[in-house]
């Protein structure tokens, strides 16, 4: 049978790839690596840095596809993430029927954690039950950007004894949860830490977290919005894209 590895290699950081992930690089046949455009070659690059650098014996295959790209507006968008993924779901299929021979080890390399904010897992099982391929997967966790954010800002994520939750910035744009002290929001194109209306919050925010292009900016949120904005445009504007986290919390 086909073995499929979805691997979380960690932030950004190779360093943060654990023993767990060295040993599943070591087992696979064939890297399935998705191709982001000319503005994004920088993750690939890391990919493959990260192989050179945990691979023992250099027996295995590359193979890269174009990833498709979400649609992007005001449109509606959770069928524009549904879409996005139907069309990720052709290519996997293609690359497991065309790529990967019956008992090969195939991998996918997931920034941070496969769980969070990512859909293979999803793929993966929606492949499985449209039963065209039969294969076994495995999970292999990593360390998520907001692992390395709270490191990277030496804080703790939680207050004592209470709860965290991790947004959108498309939600937190909608309020701020009740009754939490403290907000990890992911996904923000919107700047919607701008929306909050209590300005004594805490925010601690990461870009490019773990790389050599890292940006770090705590603060009251009522003294450092203005910088995150400036910060977050110019390096938006200088690589092409972005990629950030930010931690909301409140003082105890």
């Amino acid at each position: 049978m086909k073995k499929i590895l979805i691997i979380g290699i960690g932030a950004g950081n190779p360093e943060y790839i654990t023993i767990q992930a060295v040993k599943a690089l070591n087992r696979t046949d064939v890297f399935f690596l998705m191709d982001k455009g000319q503005s994004k070659e920088k993750l690939n690059l890391l990919r493959s840095e990260i192989l050179e650098r945990y691979i023992d014996e250099a027996d295995y295959r590359v193979v890269e596809a174009l990833n498709p790209e979400r649609e992007r507006g005001e449109g509606d968008y959770l069928k524009a993430v549904d879409d996005l993924n139907s069309e990720k779901q052709r290519t996997f299929e293609q690359l497991i029927g065309e790529e990967l021979a019956d008992g090969e080890c195939g991998a996918f390399l997931v920034w941070g954690d496969p769980s969070l904010y990512d859909s293979t897992i999803r793929i993966l099982d929606d492949i499985l039950h449209c039963g065209r391929h039969v294969f076994d997967y495995e999970v292999i966790p990593g360390i998520t950007s907001v692992q390395a954010l709270t490191a990277r800002h030496k804080v703790a994520l939680n207050n004592i004894g209470q709860a965290v939750e991790i947004t959108t910035g498309r939600r937190l744009a909608q309020g701020y949860p009740e009754n939490v002290d403290s907000v990890v929001v992911m996904l923000d194109a919107l700047d919607s830490y701008r929306t909050v209306t209590d300005r004594e919050l805490d925010i601690y925010w990461g870009a490019y977290l773990g790389t050599p292009d890292e940006i770090l900016i705590s603060g009251k949120l009522k003294d450092v919005a203005d910088e995150i904005e400036r910060t977050r445009k110019a390096a938006r504007k200088a690589n092409g894209w972005i990629m950030d986290t930010y931690l909301l919390k409140r003082e105890v």
